[in-house]
């Protein structure tokens, strides 16, 4: 009687064999009732100290010095007084953020674009072509990301200062770094090479998914490895270059440690800036409110803007077929 039980079960349309094993077991769990209100108590503690800080960024100088946000409530004052003084301060107490989110700017735009450009064609060659010393190749690439950058910090120095030459071709310049286009191919350089590791590796993981039919046929037809990557592969692999270019975007805006070491004071990014703006004794925090805004407004806009690539990219290789 019980054999007709579970066959009769089994043609219900019901029934669910993933319900019976771990996996569907925890995925039930995950996608309880109790399991959303959870996830929604954690996303509110999440976001309370950040809208805190929102609060306080158009909060007088002289309450957030003594009273908590949350006291905005019950005796609310507004001022944009703050914002002004970050970005358009005429001290240099004061913010004077405006130039230094153009250095950010020029920091970030060509890094990003140099890393995620090299890890592309770095991916591909590991992917697709055949070489001697390949796997050995990936497989380093892969330890480099456990390879803390603070190790890498003294050596880039140390070659930035002597300069670098193959073959009596100086491939970087002996400099000082007191230049601000100097400091610029420094920071260039440091970036590309701390970002290359991660960047590759994740790009290796989507194009290695690609069909292989689709490389045979273009062989077939006579097309080279450089017109395979330019029409075959770049169209394939936009959501999974979005993704990178996002995080090595987030990574190299947020990054304080590599501008500290690689540019100084008329070229630096709004982290340095930032960490400044407390002043040496930590009396005029109250600006880092409103400058941690002003320093996340163009992060969030990039993300929105890839926000469709970014969640396809994520997902993509998780569902064959």
């Amino acid at each position: 009687m019980s054999s007709v039980t579970a066959a009769a079960a089994e043609t219900s349309p019901l029934y669910r064999p993933e319900a019976t094993t771990a996996a569907g077991r925890v995925r039930r769990r995950l996608t309880s009732r109790t399991a959303s209100v959870v996830s929604i108590i954690i996303a509110v503690l999440w976001t309370i100290p950040t809208f805190g800080l929102f609060v306080s960024s158009f909060r007088p100088e002289e309450q957030i010095k003594t009273t908590g946000w949350w006291t905005f409530f019950s005796h609310p004052q507004l001022t944009l007084q703050n914002y002004n003084d970050v970005v358009f301060g005429q001290s240099s107490s004061q913010g004077q953020m405006a130039s230094y989110f153009i250095n950010s700017l020029a920091i970030t735009i060509p890094a990003v674009i140099f890393s995620v450009s090299l890890a592309a064609m770095a991916a591909y060659a590991l992917s697709w072509l055949d070489f001697k010393g390949r796997d050995w190749i990936f497989i380093g690439i892969f330890a480099l990301q456990i390879v803390p950058l603070q190790m890498a910090l003294v050596p880039l120095l140390k070659l930035f200062s002597d300069g670098f030459s193959i073959g009596g071709a100086q491939i970087i310049p002996a400099v000082s770094g007191d230049t601000p286009s100097t400091a610029f191919v420094q920071v260039w350089i440091a970036h590309t090479c701390f970002g290359l590791p991660l960047s590759v590796f994740l790009l290796h993981n989507f194009m290695a998914e690609l069909p292989r039919d689709l490389f045979e046929a273009a062989r077939v037809d006579g097309a080279g490895p450089a017109m395979i990557f330019r029409r075959i592969v770049l169209p394939l692999i936009t959501p999974a270059l979005a993704s990178v270019t996002i995080f090595q975007f987030l990574w190299i805006w947020n990054d304080l440690l590599v501008a500290l070491t690689f540019t100084q004071s008329d070229n630096a990014p709004l982290t340095v800036r930032l960490a400044q703006l407390a002043g040496t004794r930590g009396n005029e925090w109250q600006r880092l409110t409103s400058g941690a805004f002003v320093a996340m407004l163009l992060p969030i806009i990039v993300f929105l803007s890839l926000q469709r690539y970014f969640v396809r990219g994520l997902l993509a290789g998780g569902v064959k077929g």
